[in-house]
């Protein structure tokens, strides 16, 4: 089947739909399944926008709220996770994953699905040490720190990921895996970015995380994003179990911009006379159900069982009996039932609510999962015990210490929990800005989906892309007398609302190809088209020529402050 990958989302759905419909015009193909790889920014109405970690000024309505309202359906089955960029108190709705609207498909903190007979998962947020450990304990509303902390991934789900024993072929994260560079055209990507040559050399770029799940689930491909870059590596293996070793093909791709490699098609293997649906993984609900007990909405550090003499319990893969049973709670239908509903109005155009404060609900469909499972919502989990774990005193790293914390120095002691992984380094730095991130400068052009000849389309061979930016337990039978508010009263023009619990909550805060190339490690691209534009900026004195000037996110880009004096 033809898989369509695209990097960061950035909210730009419809350019996105747009430039799958030119290729598969262009190409005469047909896209069965578009992946994206973070920053998808489902943004329903204003008071998300204020759940979004990025500057005010940069808070703009794109066009994911067409297709939550029902106005626009996805052309394609649509599957993505989680950067760190995102409307945090949407997705938190959806910790086990859920469509966020009909035909779009979230995985959750975590999550494998099926398509076609391919085995799809994924991780989402960014990995940052000083959060790892801990619970998924944030809640909106959402502290300046807990903001941030939200899309910091946790071990608790890459241990439920390494419970994994069955072939992955697709796996998806946010940030790179550490060490994937040495595997492509690192000189390259050096040329393209050379802000990078630093943690490149010391070993320090990406997540040691997403490291450990690839050298454990080894799929067939493994899809990135978030340092705005197009780079492909081919890695091979160490055999394990007398086995021959595996080959993960690696593709990272850009942000949907003008001239931007954002998009690319990869030919997958499905396997003939499996479902044309969307269905759960038994292995993945079996190991869900398994590890539920060890979900805490903490901010404290947890540590994994592990077998040390001080668990009873270690090894939480599943068993064949406990995927049977995970069919028999399903009734034997694994299709992932299309049971989206609009939990908070959408947002209308015609009458903007720019001063709406976020509105916070439960979601039909993690009740239904957790009641058919047997499983705990750690979203309402995580209001209960708000107030017990003092979220505002008990958050992630404030901007500054995140920022000390960021540079991907050999010189700093490692906070990685080697207690519980045999990787070394810790820092994979996330929010390191060329100045300006969300205004690119542009050059002249077309609009997406009107591209007229070779500047609509990608060269064979050609990889890169311009100037870029990079983010690198109270008793839970509580949780079951958790009061939600009910959503927001919706308009008469808007579609009806499904019931909900309401939840009781303190005010919120005003190439087509599967062959491999020694020059991509095995992606060789497709000739996609790249989105153009007819607009034009102003180039800045500051940015005409040499290293691109890099700003912490603590200085003049990310502070609220001149997001202030801008706006006045």
């Amino acid at each position: 089947m033809k898989v369509a990958v695209e990097g960061c989302c950035h909210g730009e759905l419809d350019k996105i739909y747009e430039s799958i419909s030119y290729l598969e015009s262009k190409e005469g193909v047909k896209v069965d399944l578009l992946l994206c790889c973070g920053d998808f920014q489902a943004v329903r109405n204003e008071g998300d926008m204020k759940c979004m970690a990025v500057p005010a000024k940069y808070r703009h309505m794109q066009t994911f709220y067409k297709y939550y309202s029902g106005e626009k359906k996805a052309p394609v089955l649509t599957i993505f996770i989680g950067g760190n960029h995102e409307a945090s108190n949407h997705l938190q709705e959806l910790p086990y994953g859920g469509w966020v609207a009909p035909n779009i498909y979230y995985l959750g903190y975590a999550g494998v699905v099926r398509f076609k007979g391919v085995r799809i998962g994924g991780l989402s947020g960014i990995f940052k040490s000083h959060d790892y450990k801990k619970g998924h304990f944030e809640f909106p509303p959402y502290s300046p720190e807990s903001l941030r902390s939200v899309y910091h991934i946790r071990n608790i789900d890459v241990f439920k990921l390494k419970q994994i024993k069955m072939p992955i072929d697709i796996f998806m994260t946010h940030d790179w895996p550490r060490g994937i560079y040495h595997y492509g055209n690192t000189n390259q990507l050096l040329r393209q970015k050379k802000f990078l040559r630093q943690e490149v050399e010391s070993g320090t770029l990406g997540s040691p995380a997403a490291a450990e799940l690839l050298d454990h689930l080894q799929p067939t491909y493994w899809f990135s994003a978030h340092l705005h870059v197009k780079f492909a590596a081919l890695m091979q293996h160490e055999a394990k179990n007398n086995a021959a070793p595996k080959i993960t093909k690696f593709l990272s791709l850009d942000k949907c911009l003008p001239h931007r490699d954002f998009l690319q098609i990869v030919e997958v293997a499905d396997r003939p006379g499996s479902s044309e649906h969307l269905e759960y993984d038994p292995e993945w609900l079996a190991i869900l159900k398994a590890t539920d007990s060890l979900q805490k909405p903490s901010c404290n550090f947890w540590n994994p069982p592990q077998d040390n003499g001080l668990h009873t319990r270690w090894d939480f893969s599943a068993s064949e009996e406990a995927m049977m049973e995970v069919v028999s709670d399903l009734s034997g239908d694994l299709c992932i039932p299309e049971n989206f509903s609009l939990t908070v109005p959408a947002y209308n155009p015609g009458r903007p609510q720019s001063n709406a404060h976020p509105v916070y609900s439960t979601n039909p469909q993690t009740t239904e999962l957790c009641a058919t499972l047997g499983l705990t919502d750690i979203y309402i989990l995580a209001g209960q015990s708000g107030q017990a774990y003092g979220e505002e005193g008990a958050t992630g790293a404030t901007e500054e210490e995140e920022d000390e914390d960021s540079t991907g120095s050999v010189d700093e002691p490692s906070e990685y929990p080697t207690d519980t992984s045999g990787l070394s380094s810790s820092y994979n730095p996330d929010e390191i800005t060329i100045e300006d991130e969300w205004e690119e400068e542009e050059d002249e052009g077309v609009e997406c989906g009107e591209g007229k000849g070779t500047d609509a389309v990608v060269p064979e061979g050609q990889v890169g892309s311009q100037d870029s930016d990079r983010d690198s337990s109270p008793q839970r039978e509580m949780a079951n007398r958790l009061i939600l508010p009910p959503p927001c009263t919706t308009p008469e023009s808007e579609p009806p609302l499904r019931s909900l619990q309401p939840l009781s909550l303190p005010p919120p805060s005003a190439s087509l190809s599967q062959g491999s190339s020694e020059e991509e490690g095995g992606l060789t691209p497709a000739r996609v088209p790249k989105r153009t534009s007819g607009e034009t900026t102003q180039v800045s004195a500051s940015h005409t020529g040499g290293t691109p000037q890099i700003k912490r996110r603590n200085q003049s880009i990310y502070t609220a402050v001149e997001d202030e004096e801008s706006e006045g």
